[in-house]
């Protein structure tokens, strides 16, 4: 048995997990009551004082756990989906999906006034119904680059005006708590978001490795997957599925954070200068990514602290419109 690792790939992959955990350190310390960063590291090996181990323990190391699993669910989720529709903007923010989950949460806001866990179900549910639209949608004789992407811009405009509907028919309390929401934030993060968007990354991570050689040879097109073995519709709805959860269990937990699942494929690839999909440099910087925009959130505008959804979606809406630009000048859009 051997393994061929790409060392280009390899130390880019150590370099953004290393650049992750040192700004989870460095965020962990941050706040009203600042710790330094070997007094963090003293106390997440359990030699903290009783009030450190409360800040960092209890307060702070849930919040940045959520972040990372977050971040790393986006990235990964981001790279499935533009490695199967072949195309940059095929992102799960493009498509919809994260319209989708929060429709679901505003339903069970607006409509049903739930609690954390049922907003949360919301949301999940959202995803799901949405990713299977578009699939449903974009299926002739298989799913396909430029349809899937076409497609999903629609029922994302449908799904955007669902949920401006669904905020004009709230009241004036559930469409606060509701635009809270919409705007994708890891404050007030616990421990009861860690654990299912944990055992979410545990149970489809693998599983989207263990099918990385065949979304990598369904990049050469549907027919020479074929030839080479690879049951492409299986492995297809297989990998979209996983991507579909994996997008909206983060969704779930954060909010709709955007534009992290559209750059960090993209900024992965710039960096390894490896062609397929880049499955572990996405997640890792997709990880890096929500970590620094964390902190950015907090420390970089003073006393006017914001949300993380704010930082990603200014940050990636200037990506946006530079991948649109470079596309154009390509000759591909």
């Amino acid at each position: 048995m051997s393994v061929r690792i790409d060392v280009r790939a390899f130390t880019v992959v150590v370099l953004l997990l290393a650049a992750a955990l040192t700004a989870s350190v460095v965020l962990i310390g941050t706040g009203d009551f600042p710790i330094s960063a070997p007094d963090v590291l003293k106390t997440l090996f359990g030699d903290g004082t009783t009030i450190q181990e409360y800040i960092v323990n209890d307060l702070r190391l849930p919040r940045v756990i959520v972040g990372l699993l977050v971040g790393a669910s986006l990235g990964l989720g981001g790279a499935i989906f533009q490695s199967i529709s072949r195309n940059p903007l095929g992102s799960p923010d493009v498509l919809g999906l994260g319209q989708g989950s929060t429709a679901g949460a505003l339903i069970m806001i607006v409509l049903f006034s739930g609690s954390a866990n049922q907003v949360a179900l919301g949301a999940l549910a959202g995803g799901l119904v949405t990713g299977l639209a578009i699939y449903l949608l974009a299926w002739k004789r298989g799913v396909h680059g430029y349809r899937l992407v076409l497609v999903g811009i629609g029922v994302s405009a449908i799904v955007t005006g669902i949920n401006g509907y669904l905020l004009t028919k709230a009241d004036i309390v559930d469409a606060a708590r509701a635009v809270v929401w919409m705007t994708g934030s890891l404050n007030g993060r616990d421990w009861t978001q860690v654990w299912p968007l944990l055992v979410m990354c545990v149970v489809l991570v693998p599983l989207v490795l263990g099918n990385a050689r065949g979304l990598r040879m369904m990049e050469m097109g549907d027919d020479v997957s074929y030839a080479l073995g690879v049951r492409v519709e299986r492995t297809r709805l297989l990998l979209m599925l996983a991507a579909v959860l994996l997008t909206a269990g983060a969704t779930a937990a954060a909010g709709p954070v955007g534009f992290v699942a559209l750059t960090s494929p993209q900024l992965a690839r710039r960096l390894t200068r490896s062609p397929g999909p880049n499955l572990v440099p996405s997640m890792c910087m997709g990880a890096a990514l929500l970590i620094v925009a964390d902190w950015a959130s907090q420390r970089a505008f003073g006393a006017d602290q914001l949300p993380v959804g704010v930082v990603t979606g200014v940050l990636g809406g200037v990506y946006l419109l530079w991948l649109l630009v470079t596309e154009r000048k390509a000759g591909r859009i």
